[in-house]
């Protein structure tokens, strides 16, 4: 995605789901939306109710899964493990 594009809703929804999810670091939003966590906590406050950015942050503050460097090293990669390979990232059946 070029810097500067306009986000879709589509986008914008995506970025929420991957800022709520704990093994989803930062950086991968960066590599993919070109965001940088600043960025996204400024569009996650815009985006969200009060309540729920205000239990976000407390969620998120000191967790070390959510930035690359703090990570312990068995966890290597961005997509759960219980995700589709393709389509939206949407859970696999179980």
């Amino acid at each position: 995605m070029p810097a500067n594009a306009p986000l879709s809703p589509d986008d914008i929804d995506r970025i929420i789901e991957m800022g709520w999810e704990d093994r989803t670091p930062f950086e991968a939003i960066e590599a993919q939306f070109g965001l940088a966590e600043k960025e996204v906590i400024a569009l996650m406050r815009r985006e969200m109710k009060a309540s729920s950015f205000r239990m976000w942050r407390a969620r998120m503050s000191g967790r070390a899964t959510k930035h690359r460097a703090l990570r312990p090293d068995d966890i290597d990669g961005f997509k759960s493990n219980q995700q589709r390979s393709i389509s939206r990232n949407k859970l696999s059946k179980r």
